[in-house]
């Protein structure tokens, strides 16, 4: 640390007791100065020489002892203390703690140099330009001591000095970096030890570019925003080191934020101060920090109830780079007093924003554009199906969400028939029109082998959407034996939800009899359905060399000769419950199980 020494006399101040302070010195003491309680016998010829607000309120010719009460000086005692001996030309020692306190003191008394030459308010200033405000460190140090004498420090600038000499150290070029700084993070290189070359020459440590993040933690709020913004201002630092900057600075000012619980409610009004700051200071530019981050920012705001334009600047922010996002990250619990778990009015308009700003970018290739539909579209299914466990959770928000993505962004609909099924678990008691909104968003002919597969026994799904199933996956077996693939495969671009024409079409007698005794073979079927009906064995179960089948392995063959035995029955009603009564005699029965 930096420090400087004035006066060359012995320091010969005493005490009498907490609150007497006196110079230790033959003459008689004339005048008496009040600080707070603290009470200063001296004399007023050198307070006089250096101090012009005493040449003011002082009589030099009075023969009383007067006394003066300052007690509004800035820096209380300790303060008037080092401007009284400097008076006295005793030794004093300014450093990066004391400085900022004793340029306010001298400041509040006068003591410029149209007082006096090579006043203390000349010493101070030529200390700290020549050596503090060089320092790192005690740049940092002076401009935090800055905080309990905030207002005449802004006006003096010693503030903005600080700022900007702390600022432009941050951006300085990393190979000239050659103070000491605090890096706990993960680091680029090992900072505690020096690799050497092969020829025994030390390697030079690399320094990162976000070297100086951890000791501007330290500042206060408003302090360390007046030097984010002097870095700002610099144009020359990265956005996502600025953006690190920040996070580091919310994770060590608010330790449960890191760890996403609850804030303490004492600290509400402080929170909100901050939250509003670091949002305010995030840069516009995307990628500045993590979609992840900013999800914690917003469960944050809505925990503290803060104002909507907070809000709405995040979900914007989010919006951008929402394929970052984990389904985790987008479970914000929902206000106090609503019956379900999560707020998914929230994720709705994160996912809008994401709608319409990729409807509006014109810079993004069309390959990244349809990567992030499809990850964006994963992320929202994979939202689906965790809130879908929530019994309170509304039929309309679940549909409302899953029909905002379009249809390209979803070539398959493994995850979103996923979601479904859960809900359809987990709300029993939902209504055959319900359930048939419900399976109208899932597409039959963008489902996997293995997920058509597990829809065909799966007796929470209607009737009609089993049917669907099974014509498409018969119609994809046959195309792929027959080798045309091409035909089909186009048959799987279609819109990504069901029209109501769509759904009340279910495949004829005509066209279901090709398949009346067809299998479905895929190997992952087949091994759905053995783990379906709890066979463990490999082996032991396959087709015997009669032509066996395998035990409880009930072909969807026999469902469709079922559905078309019964087609008269079956094929007009509008019933979306299992047909269970009727599934008794046949082996189908025992293949339709729910996805766990």
């Amino acid at each position: 640390m930096k420090f400087m020494k004035l006066g060359s006399r012995p320091d010969s101040f005493q005490k009498d007791g907490k609150n007497v302070r006196f110079v230790a010195t033959d003459l008689a003491t004339d005048i008496i100065i009040k600080v707070g309680d603290a009470k200063f016998y001296l004399h007023k010829f050198p307070l006089l020489s250096k101090c012009g607000l005493l040449q003011k309120t002082v009589t030099i010719t009075d023969e009383t002892c007067e006394e003066i009460d300052l007690s509004d000086i800035p820096g209380g005692p300790a303060a008037f203390e080092i401007c009284a001996k400097f008076c006295y030309a005793m030794t004093v020692t300014l450093n990066a703690y004391n400085v900022i306190a004793a340029r306010c003191a001298a400041e509040y008394l006068e003591m410029q140099e149209s007082v006096e030459k090579g006043n203390i308010i000349y010493k101070i200033e030529v200390f700290l330009n020549t050596s503090i405000l060089r320092s790192w460190k005690d740049s940092i140090i002076v401009l935090q001591s800055t905080k309990s004498f905030l207002s005449l420090a802004e006006d003096l600038k010693l503030v903005s000095h600080c700022a900007d000499s702390i600022a432009s150290k941050a951006v300085i070029d990393t190979s000239m970096v050659n103070w000491s700084y605090t890096y706990n993070r993960k680091k680029l290189q090992s900072e505690d030890s020096a690799e050497a070359h092969w020829n025994g020459v030390v390697k030079e440590q690399s320094v990162p570019e976000d070297w100086w993040v951890e000791d501007l933690s330290e500042l206060e709020l408003d302090l360390y925003k007046r030097v984010i913004i002097a870095i700002k201002s610099k144009a020359r630092m990265p956005n996502q080191v600025i953006g690190e900057a920040l996070k580091t600075y919310m994770y060590k000012r608010l330790p449960s934020f890191s760890k996403g619980s609850m804030v303490h409610k004492d600290d509400v009004l402080k929170n909100k101060t901050m939250l509003e700051t670091i949002t305010w200071l995030l840069p516009k530019e995307k990628g500045a920090v993590t979609c992840g981050f900013l999800l914690k920012l917003l469960r944050l705001a809505n925990l503290l109830n803060i104002g909507d334009m907070v809000k709405k600047d995040l979900i914007k922010r989010i919006g951008r780079q929402l394929e970052e996002a984990s389904v985790f990250d987008l479970l914000i619990p929902a206000p106090e007093g609503e019956k379900h778990r999560y707020d998914i009015e929230m994720v709705l308009s994160i996912v809008k924003e994401f709608v319409s700003q990729g409807c509006n970018d014109s810079q993004t290739s069309s390959l990244a554009s349809t990567n992030t539909k499809l990850a964006v579209a994963k992320l929202v299914d994979g939202y689906l199906a965790e809130v879908a466990q929530d019994p309170n959770f509304p039929l309309s928000k679940f549909v409302d969400l899953a029909e905002m993505l379009s249809s390209e962004s979803r070539p398959v609909h493994d995850a979103l028939y996923r979601a479904i099924d859960m809900y359809l678990k987990e709300h029993p008691g939902m209504s055959k029109s319900e359930k048939k909104k419900m399976c109208s968003l899932m597409d039959c002919k963008k489902l996997s082998a293995e997920a058509s597969m597990h829809a065909v026994q799966n007796e929470r799904l209607p009737l009609r959407v089993v049917v669907q199933v099974l014509f498409f996956e018969q119609v994809r077996s046959s195309v792929v034996s027959s080798g045309c693939r091409g035909s089909y495969g186009s048959s799987r671009s279609g819109a990504t939800t069901n029209t109501e024409d769509e759904w009340d079409v279910i495949p004829r007698v005509e066209d279901l009899k090709p398949f009346k005794n067809t299998k479905l073979r895929t190997s992952a079927s087949h091994r759905e359905s053995n783990r379906s009906n709890g066979n463990t064995e490999t082996n032991t179960n396959k087709d015997d060399g009669n032509g066996g089948k395998s035990k409880g392995n009930a072909t969807p063959g026999k469902m469709i000769s079922k559905l078309w035995s019964s087609k008269g029955e079956n094929c007009s009603s509008d019933t979306s419950e299992s047909p269970v009564e009727e599934s008794k005699s046949t082996p189908a029965k025992n293949m339709r199980h729910s996805m766990s």
